[in-house]
């Protein structure tokens, strides 16, 4: 079964009476509908996000901070609710427990996951940066003739001379770069780096 569509977050009232039935009939318990979603019932599942998803997002947010960020953690929760709710154990702890954890767990992970990635790119930046501007650039730009520059630029692959060009002759940051081609921005990246290189090398720049 397909998993279900998870909304961006916009909890429903938290009156219980909400929750009844047309018939008047009490609302089903968070562990009555977890069971059910582990049976795939996607209105359980709905039901179970409607009452549950303020608090999700209320502690996705207060280890996070950013709002964003924590609307994309509150739907991986719930995905892996979706996923995984036949583990849930009634006799372990209420569901309000599991899913504080899972939301816990989730909304660490990704503070390490985003801290990971800004210390890669710093160290990424810093050790380009001679390369990319000291070496390379000012070479280019103050001593070389155009038809030199133009000669070294056709031994580039097509895609590292595009991205190179869009770089240093466009003015685009590497994120704008791959936005304009497509291209996830560690692949740009390595275009341009391994680009930069031939063109030191076609240059004689030492």
């Amino acid at each position: 079964m397909d998993t279900p569509r998870v909304s961006r977050i916009k909890p429903a009232e938290s009156d219980a009476a909400n929750f009844a039935d047309d018939s008047g009939n009490a609302a089903p318990t968070l562990t009555e509908l977890l069971l059910r979603v582990a049976r795939k019932d996607r209105n359980a599942f709905a039901e179970f996000y409607g009452q549950t998803s303020r608090r999700v997002y209320g502690l996705a947010r207060r280890v996070l901070v950013d709002p964003e960020l924590s609307e994309d953690t509150t739907q991986e929760v719930y995905l892996q609710v979706w996923n995984m709710a036949d583990r849930f154990n009634p006799e372990a702890g209420s569901p309000m427990a599991w899913l504080m954890t899972l939301t816990h767990r989730r909304a660490v992970d990704k503070v390490r996951s985003e801290q990971s990635s800004t210390e890669r790119e710093a160290r990424y930046g810093a050790a380009m940066q001679v390369i990319d501007h000291d070496d390379v650039v000012d070479t280019v730009t103050q001593r070389l003739e155009a038809e030199t520059v133009v000669k070294c630029l056709e031994t580039l692959t097509d895609t590292q001379q595009e991205s190179v060009n869009l770089a240093y002759y466009g003015g685009l940051t590497y994120r704008e770069v791959g936005e304009k081609l497509g291209v996830a921005v560690p692949t740009i990246k390595s275009r341009i780096r391994d680009g930069l290189l031939r063109l030191k090398t076609c240059l004689g720049v030492n």
